[in-house]
């Protein structure tokens, strides 16, 4: 693979002809920003957000003491003990970002959203308006970080590449002069392309001795292509500073929300529903005539003592009028807010669709849709005269243990987030599973041939084989079993559980699933 100074550009080619001035603006730290918003922590708050167990981001106050990205939970807490570790949560990133990028597209239009936290803009417009372009960023900036955006930072540059890498390394603002993108990128560490989907292009190019842009962007653009593909052309092009990707400002998505105010605060749950009515069949003639149905809605209730509740609501079908003052009210009466004595009442309720879907996916057929349709009006029913929990429908959800697995959740809920059954679970039962699990487990007797009692001693193995079992004044004889298997739960903690499961098989051939644990031993479940 040869290198050719400018063979990518052509000579007496400018790399960064034709190409927009972008102003890219970052607001560093945004997913830590907008999570210590939501949790009303304190700006200086040490905090981590975790995603599968390793730290996916952290604040200023954080890295200070060492902590990083991609450290387990464990190591980062033994570093830091006081550290404030949250769940990372991607929607709400971009629900926080939602008013920065309104408040943008306010001063300048044509926004587009390159990520939660990143936004850019055609800067040539503004750059008139305001007077230069340094100019137009500033004012840009302070917009930001008058809502809160953590000290934004803008760059400057010829296409959405550069004037990316000029944000990273703005003060407030870094300009990168018309034409001078390659020059700018030149000194950048290749690793930059990982960014861009390409991490197995960069693993080869530093074999290759290759550690910068500019060194990438003097390979001939014919051998990068033909070696690497249209992918790998497209990122050796970014290296020489001719982005080919073009700005697709996004469209404003309408806004659907709808807030009700009560002055006074209200202090009782049917004025609250009673107030909010008007307001839901709004909210589901806008999404009507949007052509939309909604699946998912968020409420959130504000009290006048600034207290809040926040819940996402899920609907096995689609949201009617009814079902959004439903959802209000057992907010109310759930969660405490009213009922369970809050020390104030509610001055506002929002709603908003989480989830949407296009209302052609929803119709009923010409005759309706059968049973379903008269089980799932039925069920709604009850649960609008009962409460939200009155209906429990079962999941399979994650879990070692049989129990574990058995999970019961209010009707059009979701089940519980990280009880996943796709996880792997290593230990759990493997199939076939039981037919019958008992719920509570049945307390038996294991028996060797002698009439002992069998246990575990401290190698885990057993005393003595196992001949029979009692449960009262039933006892069963056991032709063949298999195990032990070692079930050692959370053993760093105060609520560790040590059990051994056996499967043992009686007279009548009817197989058993049997656990001994610190409390003795059960019957579990029976293979039907």
């Amino acid at each position: 693979m040869s290198r050719r100074p400018g063979a990518g550009a052509g000579p007496g080619t400018d790399p960064g002809a034709g190409l927009p001035r972008v102003v890219v603006l970052w607001c560093p730290d945004w997913p830590v920003t907008a999570a210590i918003r939501a949790a009303g922590l304190p700006a200086d708050a040490p905090v981590a957000l975790i995603a599968k167990g390793v730290v996916f981001a952290c604040s200023a106050s954080a890295r200070a003491e060492g902590i990083a990205r991609g450290l387990r939970l464990r190591e980062a807490q033994a570093r830091l003990p006081h550290l404030t570790a949250l769940d990372y949560d991607p929607a709400l990133d971009n629900r926080a970002f939602e008013p920065l990028i309104a408040a943008v597209e306010h001063l300048v239009p044509g926004v587009q959203l390159v990520r939660p936290g990143v936004c850019a803009v055609r800067i040539r417009g503004a750059a008139r308006y305001y007077g230069g372009e340094r100019a137009a960023a500033l004012a840009l900036t302070s917009q930001l970080d008058e809502l809160g955006a953590g000290g934004a930072r803008a760059g400057i540059g010829d296409g959405l590449f550069t004037a990316e890498q000029a944000a990273r390394r703005a003060n407030p603002v870094h300009i990168v002069a018309e034409g001078g993108a390659a020059e700018f990128l030149a000194p950048l560490d290749v690793g930059l392309l990982e960014e861009e989907g390409q991490p197995g292009i960069v693993t080869l190019l530093r074999r290759l001795g290759i550690r910068t842009l500019g060194e990438f962007a003097q390979l001939g653009a014919d051998d990068v292509r033909l070696r690497f593909g249209e992918q790998g052309a497209r990122v050796h092009a970014l290296s020489g500073g001719r982005d080919s990707l073009p700005l697709s400002p996004r469209t404003p998505p309408r806004d659907l929300d709808v807030v009700v105010d009560f002055e006074p605060a209200l202090d009782r749950v049917d004025q609250v529903a009673f107030g909010v009515r008007a307001a839901a069949e709004r909210f589901i003639d806008d999404l009507t005539a949007a052509k939309l149905v909604c699946t998912a809605i968020r409420v959130q209730l504000d009290s006048d003592s600034d207290e809040r509740s926040e819940r996402v609501w899920l609907h096995p079908r689609s949201f009617t009028a009814a079902d959004v003052v439903d959802r209000v009210r057992w907010q109310l009466q759930g969660s405490g807010v009213i009922d369970a004595a809050l020390s104030s009442g509610i001055t506002r309720v929002s709603v908003a669709p989480e989830a949407v879907d296009a209302i052609g996916n929803h119709e009923t057929g010409l005759w309706g849709s059968g049973p379903d349709e008269r089980v799932h009006h039925g069920l709604s029913r009850v649960q609008s005269m009962l409460g939200h929990g009155a209906v429990l429908m079962p999941v399979l959800s994650g879990g070692r243990t049989l129990a574990d697995r058995q999970q019961l959740v209010a009707w059009g809920d979701r089940p519980v987030a990280g009880r996943s059954a796709a996880e792997p679970w290593p230990g759990r039962l493997p199939d076939p599973l039981p037919g019958t699990v008992f719920v509570p487990r049945h307390p038996v007797h294991v028996l060797s041939k002698a009439g002992e009692p069998v246990a575990m001693d401290a190698r885990g193995t057993l005393t003595a084989p196992p001949r029979r079992f009692s449960a009262g004044r039933t006892e069963l004889t056991i032709t063949r079993w298999a195990g032990p298997w070692p079930l050692d739960e959370r053993w760093w903690t105060s609520g560790a559980r040590a059990a051994w499961r056996f499967q043992a098989v009686d007279s009548s051939g009817c197989a058993w699933l049997l656990v001994l644990d610190s409390g003795g031993w059960w019957a579990e479940a029976r293979y039907d």
